[in-house]
């Protein structure tokens, strides 16, 4: 959604190449990354800072925050606090509905930090970043789950990305509840034995894996604490560990059942779909996820190509903003996105 309050229209020349002519935004449930970027692709300034979240903090002091990032990424970028970035891309989570876009667009338009104002749900930034066609299928896996999908001629899709309300499955959340369950499981003698019985509890300096149920139901565990295992079910998996590999595999399974759903609801199945891996639980880099996601979306798309997303997220509403971005030749916008895909590295974000 573009908010059109102020436009003075092109601005950037060759010998003002660091003024910025984006803001892009990626803003997730624990963390936001906000990114300068000159009409030519140069990067300014990257910094990440706590998140802007209408849904953890609230709408007005997200802004706010959004607002000291901003000054915060002009200062870290030796950038002018003026002129402002002609483009605003703000890739948020809790972009859920129409209604949320809209009073998040109103919300940020009116702090006054870009010329204009687009907001996106974060589902949408991977699939840029990730996709040099800018179409495409992006499975994002962190604390939960969430796809979208864009189509050659446009359409797009994304599922409502709630939680349990929604139908979803997957997710660290989940991979941890899983393997607390799988834990208490084995000890008891419900389950298979697992390198889990050792590794739950050893995870929050317990002795048994009932000590991390009771603790948690006690409330001196909380969920957000259970997601933490997920690191410790990728390493008994690597271990060989059967149970591991079990709950991991799940996951995969879903992730392919999401993708299919994308790709067969806009029609892609006979093109070289991208399907884009992204989420912190893709940066574990485990092949067996992977290759199994791999073999079951290639049942539905056999051309698709399947790969993980190597850099920041916040390269795709920087992206998107070069995309939008008036007075620039097709020479000139290609050469600056080639650019800024070299420059926007992971490696590159300062941690505020």
């Amino acid at each position: 959604m573009i908010d059109g309050r102020r436009r003075n229209g092109p601005r950037g020349t060759a010998g003002m190449s660091r003024e910025p002519a984006i803001l892009a935004v990626d803003g997730g449930n624990s963390k936001t990354d906000v990114v300068l970027v000159a009409r030519t692709g140069e990067l300014l300034a990257a910094v990440r800072g706590g998140t802007i979240s209408h849904q953890q903090i609230g709408l007005e002091p997200g802004a706010d925050r959004l607002v000291e990032l901003v000054a915060a990424a002009r200062e870290h970028g030796d950038v002018d606090a003026t002129p402002l970035p002609e483009i605003g891309v703000y890739a948020l989570a809790g972009a859920d509905t129409p209604a949320d876009s809209r009073r998040l667009t109103r919300t940020l338009a009116a702090r006054g930090v870009a010329d204009s104002t687009v907001v996106v749900n974060d589902a949408m930034a991977p699939l840029r970043a990730g996709s040099e066609r800018g179409w495409g299928v992006a499975l994002i896996c962190g604390a939960g789950v969430n796809g979208a999908g864009i189509a050659p001629d446009g359409r797009t899709f994304r599922f409502a990305a709630l939680g349990d309300i929604s139908g979803d499955r997957g997710g660290g959340g989940d991979i941890g509840m899983a393997a607390l369950g799988a834990a208490v499981r084995a000890r008891d003698g419900r389950g298979p034995r697992t390198l889990l019985e050792t590794l739950v509890p050893a995870r929050f300096g317990r002795l048994r894996p009932i000590d991390v149920t009771l603790a948690a139901e006690a409330g001196r565990i909380t969920r957000d604490d259970i997601r933490t295992l997920s690191p410790d079910v990728f390493a008994a998996a690597r271990q060989g560990d059967v149970v591991a590999r079990h709950i991991l595999d799940e996951m995969a399974d879903e992730l392919v059942i999401m993708a299919s759903a994308i790709i067969r609801r806009l029609h892609l199945t006979r093109l070289d779909v991208d399907v884009v891996l992204a989420g912190g639980v893709f940066r574990a880099k485990d092949a067996g996820i992977e290759g199994r996601i791999a073999a079951g979306v290639q049942t539905v798309a056999p051309r698709a190509r399947i790969h993980r997303l190597d850099a920041p997220p916040v390269l795709g509403p920087a992206l998107m903003g070069l995309d939008r971005l008036p007075g620039l030749t097709e020479a000139e916008r290609a050469a600056a996105i080639a650019r800024l895909r070299s420059e926007l590295t992971a490696e590159v974000v300062t941690v505020l």
